[in-house]
């Protein structure tokens, strides 16, 4: 990857629906070149996927909550089983496992505390879990899903 594939990268993630000549033009490239570099992106998997992003409030999701989880099994088939579990709840819409004292973080959107009670429920009865601690976001300051590009390598050739 070069510099212009880093410029098309910042533009496709600020704005997914540019168009390829708008792009193009923005990088100073013909629309041909520049289409073969974004098809290219999208080959390697650089690009993953190109979404829309919703209003949290238009779709009723507006509380969001840090649900940490440890857990007594650590095992492999324990861990298949929980992602099992975790990925038949839309609620969650980030999913990690942790190092340290927290074993696995969930980011939970719901429309109230009590869709979060009902959330809850439906998660303990599903699997064995040895602590849930939830923490409400009470205000969102910071939120983008645009990836840092300043650390990307850059071909020298």
């Amino acid at each position: 990857m070069d510099r212009l594939d880093r410029k098309i990268l910042k533009l496709v993630q600020e704005d997914a629906t540019a168009s390829v000549a708008d792009i193009a033009k923005a990088v100073g490239l013909s629309t041909t070149p520049c289409w073969r570099r974004i098809q290219k992106l999208e080959d390697e998997g650089v690009i993953r996927k190109r979404v829309a992003l919703l209003d949290p409030v238009a779709v009723n999701a507006r509380v969001t909550v840090f649900v940490s989880i440890r857990t007594n099994s650590h095992s492999i088939e324990w861990l298949k089983r929980f992602s099992e579990v975790i990925s038949d709840f839309p609620e969650v819409v980030e999913f990690y496992r942790m190092s340290g004292e927290i074993d696995y973080l969930l980011r939970v959107v719901v429309p109230d505390i009590e869709a979060f009670d009902a959330f809850y429920k439906r998660l303990i009865s599903k699997i064995e879990i040895r602590d849930v601690s939830s923490t409400f976001a009470m205000e969102q300051i910071k939120y983008t899903t645009e990836m840092p590009l300043d650390y990307m390598v850059i071909d020298k050739s």
